[in-house]
């Protein structure tokens, strides 16, 4: 009952500050601690009986009588900081609300002196309109923990981040102190255990820095601490690591004489090699030309030539036609025919592709493929090497597979990230129907998203490819994770597509930008003070962005096992 919780203050209405039916402001009672991002109730009118205004605090003023801080001056005598002022001032501290909803869908502005209490679990969720959201569909995100101590779960509608309603989940803050990473590895696991038909969920997380997610499956030594148990327990899930993972290593290039992957640890979990030959390259070029400018499209016009030359026009699968039957590996595909004139060694043209712009061509790919590269790119993969796309179509539900790129150079992570979207994509948006172990969903995560679809004017193969996962995903089953330092530096047409966003700690240099332009002024200003593990999420059925924490990862995180 809202009358056993303690009215905390009035609601204040005046000539210059009115209460409108997006904000309302209140007066807090004297020994009253209320925060930003706290919830709180107003009484409404109502035809019959009351309703219950609910919103979020923005800002809090004190104000006071005094006419100028000149008077607090002079009432002190003329500056005296010691001793009580001649003059004893009249202030109270005002609360700015954002309104969230009203339960019974008055929008009326709230009346002056009406009561102000703070919110409990039941009446955050009306506020967050998570009462209206069938309990299958609901995911745990995370707590809300307010001034008074009341804590509330808060959920996310699983049709609005799985689909159909909408999809993806963008998360951004600065490093370190964000805790990226950590939370969207939380949500998935959360999902894995909520989400309506969730066995039919396949998940695919790229690790991208160090070993930081090569060891998911794996308990942390010891445990998790007292407290951090029972945040899981609070949001209804149990602690653990993933189950049924599986682990692709990138080939490196001392892996044939050691038979260790270039990666900064070896999974105790199954795990196995991946590598590129010409063979399982070759129709995928223009992904490892993304980064290059082709402005006159001349890099593109011959990867369309070498395309067509080395696939079997029957098949569509590698196949080389007469001229190109030669080019079995890089080498014979740089240096030979018909890329290279045998008889001077020179560049020559290719169809309409002049020679200099083929001399160009083999330079580029010579950096990426030989000189440059970390060992992925091989002649032939040995036997128990695999190829990455068939290694990713043989995703299932309730399984996980995670692709290690951390020590990969840029041009390879771009191939390896690319290649997963293409593969998945095509299963589902080609081949869908003629699968039936084929996942109802695929949950893909990757951290430091603007390197593959960044805010510029060009497009690229990669970009192209990220925007249709992120325009049409949501339609196919096909969910896109996202995290960034920076989402300024994130398409906008990637960030608009995402119905979940999740902002840790910021710069206010960084909350300028136009990408943030959804946040109230008063709200960027309490982001850029959030503290390590402090999160605002901003959800499709949220009227407002809220402040979360959530609990530690119960897996052996990197540095865990050491430090134990």
């Amino acid at each position: 009952m809202a009358e056993a919780r303690p009215v905390i203050g009035l609601s204040s209405a005046t000539a210059n500050q009115p209460n409108s039916s997006d904000e309302f402001s209140f007066w807090l009672a004297p020994g009253v601690i209320v925060n930003p991002f706290d919830i709180v109730e107003a009484e409404q009118v109502a035809p019959e009986g009351t309703s219950r205004t609910f919103g979020i605090v923005t800002t809090l003023e004190h104000t006071t009588d005094a006419p100028t801080h000149l008077s607090n001056f002079i009432s002190n005598d003329f500056g005296q900081v010691s001793g009580e002022p001649n003059t004893a001032r009249q202030g109270t501290t005002v609360a700015r609300v954002a309104v969230l909803s009203n339960d019974r869908d008055i929008y009326m502005p709230v009346m002056n002196d009406r009561p102000v209490r703070f919110a409990d679990e039941a009446g955050i969720h009306t506020a967050l309109g998570i009462d209206q959201v069938p309990e299958r569909y609901r995911v745990p995100a995370g707590l809300i923990q307010m001034s008074n101590g009341t804590r509330a779960v808060v959920y996310l509608d699983s049709r609005y981040i799985l689909g159909p309603e909408g999809a993806h989940v963008n998360i951004t803050g600065i490093s370190g102190l964000a805790t990226k990473t950590s939370y969207a590895i939380f949500l998935i696991q959360s999902i894995l255990q909520k989400a309506e038909n969730r066995n039919r969920i396949g998940v695919i997380i790229l690790n991208v820095k160090h070993g930081d997610l090569l060891t998911i499956d794996q308990p942390p030594p010891g445990g998790l601490p007292p407290e951090q148990h029972k945040l899981w327990e609070e949001l209804g899930l149990t602690p653990q690591p993933f189950s049924n993972v599986r682990y692709l290593l990138p080939h490196g290039k001392d892996t044939p004489t050691t038979g260790r992957p270039n990666s900064f640890c070896t999974p105790k979990g199954e795990h196995s090699l991946y590598a590129y030959s010409l063979a399982d390259t070759y129709d995928k070029l223009d992904l490892l030309f993304s980064n290059i400018p082709d402005p006159w499209d001349t890099v593109g016009a011959l990867i369309g030539e070498i395309q067509q030359g080395l696939s079997d026009p029957k098949t569509g699968q590698w196949g080389p036609k007469k001229q190109w039957e030669n080019v079995k590996d890089w080498d014979q595909l740089l240096d030979g025919p018909p890329l290279v004139d045998p008889s001077t060694g020179h560049a020559q043209q290719v169809g309409d592709v002049r020679a200099v712009s083929v001399g160009r061509f083999r330079r580029l790919l010579r950096r990426i493929v030989r000189t440059r590269q970390t060992g992925i790119f091989v002649r032939q993969r040995a036997q128990n090497v695999q190829r990455l796309s068939e290694e990713i179509a043989k995703i299932r539900g309730g399984k996980t597979i995670v692709v290690d790129i951390a020590r990969l150079a840029d041009d390879e992570q771009t191939l390896v990230f690319g290649d997963i979207l293409r593969t998945i994509y095509a299963l589902y948006a080609e081949e869908g129907s003629e699968r039936e172990d084929l996942p109802e969903k695929v949950i893909i995560f990757v951290d430091e998203l603007n390197k593959y679809a960044p805010v510029r004017e060009r497009a690229s193969p990669i970009i192209e490819q990220v925007l249709d996962i992120a325009e049409r995903g949501r339609s196919l089953g096909v969910v896109l994770f996202g995290a960034e330092q920076f989402m300024s530096a994130v398409h906008d047409r990637v960030v608009g597509n995402c119905s979940t966003t999740v902002i840790g700690r910021s710069g206010s240099a960084e909350l300028a930008s136009p990408a943030y332009r959804f946040l109230d002024p008063a709200i960027k200003g309490n982001v850029s003070r959030l503290q390590k593990g402090e999160l605002v999420i901003s959800h499709a059925t949220f009227r407002q962005p809220v402040k979360i924490i959530f609990p530690k990862p119960a897996y052996l995180q990197e540095g865990a096992e050491s430090a134990a």
